[in-house]
């Protein structure tokens, strides 16, 4: 059984996909980037800021599906430099102080809407 996963307290798709779905004890995460929902325009700022925006969308959608980042099991984080890498892993870390997820992270030549940072998770429901 699939299930959409939708929240006002993270930003809306802008293409034709959903934020999460929830199939088979599992919740897939859409990549997020750093759009604020209330202003539904990308917050300005470095890295740090780009990525503690992001990390509170997540947030949102897995509380919405019922889960917190203790039930990541993997994540893909993709960076417009390698050079934003360690400042990124510092706010990504601050949320897997145990037991972190698997992860992959790459640079990539351009990322939506110019952004610094795009991260998509796959968690289980508890």
């Amino acid at each position: 059984m699939k299930k959409v996963i939708s929240t006002t307290n993270a930003p809306g798709a802008i293409g034709p996909y959903s934020q999460a779905i929830q199939a088979n004890g599992m919740v897939f995460i859409s990549g997020q980037v750093p759009i604020d929902p209330a202003t539904g325009k990308v917050v300005e700022g470095d890295i740090t800021i780009q990525t503690e925006q992001v990390m509170k969308n997540l947030e949102a959608i897995l509380s919405a599906a019922g889960c917190n980042f203790s039930h990541v099991v993997k994540s893909t984080c993709l960076l417009s430099d390698m050079a934003n890498f360690a400042a990124m892993n510092v706010v990504y870390g601050s949320r897997f102080k145990e037991n972190p997820p698997a992860r992959a992270a790459f640079a990539v030549k351009t990322l939506p809407l110019n952004v610094l940072v795009e991260i998509e998770m796959i968690a289980i429901n508890p």
